[in-house]
């Protein structure tokens, strides 16, 4: 989808602000050239403040990005900065990356059986150029989401407890990886398998392509 605009995405300083190294394999998966800054944003919003678990995201996304841009915008100012934010969500309960093994035990085994949704939210920041929306804004802010339904088969405590042990789910939404170990615990994915992995590729490269 971006080779018609690779030329002009070769020229632009883009930067990615997560430390995350599947979104970052993600962009290099597709040829992009970025550097990677992640963002300080300490990502303690309030969830019973909004109205939806999309809605956070998006916002915690949006905050991430903001910060990168504002923090880089006096010394070789990025053409993009690109954020994003993933969180799992079951009927009203929103799982984020759990804060130890005993936490990551208790989401798998919430999550175990059942069908839950994976909401990613993006946010793209661009330089203001001539005439803008958001007159009170130096920049430019693009906001979108993703959502995808992952099924997870019945897991007993020891698979649970086994898949707990190696660590993986640590750093990952929800308490599980779909693209390593933890695929072994899908039983089925209805849309965006890369929005499972935390990056929405086809969504992304549709809303980079109207930005250039």
């Amino acid at each position: 989808m971006l080779q018609p605009i690779m030329s002009e995405l070769s020229a632009m300083r883009i930067v990615l602000a997560s430390g995350s190294p599947r979104r970052r394999h993600m962009l290099s998966s597709i040829g992009l050239k970025f550097e990677v800054v992640p963002s300080t944003f300490e990502e303690n919003l309030d969830k019973s403040s909004f109205s939806s678990a999309v809605e956070y995201a998006k916002e915690t996304a949006r905050m991430k990005a903001t910060e990168v841009a504002q923090r880089l915008k006096e010394a070789n100012e990025p053409d993009l900065v690109i954020a994003a934010d993933t969180v799992v969500t079951l009927g009203e309960r929103i799982f984020e990356k759990p804060k130890d093994k005993k936490n990551a035990f208790e989401m798998l085994s919430q999550l175990s059986g059942t069908t839950h949704q994976v909401h990613t939210g993006m946010a793209l920041i661009t330089r203001k150029k001539g005439n803008s929306c958001q007159p009170d804004s130096p920049f430019i802010i693009t906001q979108f989401h993703e959502t995808t339904e992952v099924t997870f088969g019945d897991l007993s405590p020891e698979v649970i407890q086994g898949y707990v042990d190696t660590g993986e789910p640590l750093d990952k939404a929800g308490g599980y990886g779909i693209q390593e170990l933890g695929g072994t615990l899908v039983k089925g994915v209805n849309g965006d398998y890369f929005n499972v992995v935390g990056f929405p590729l086809y969504n992304f490269c549709r809303h980079l392509a109207q930005l250039v």
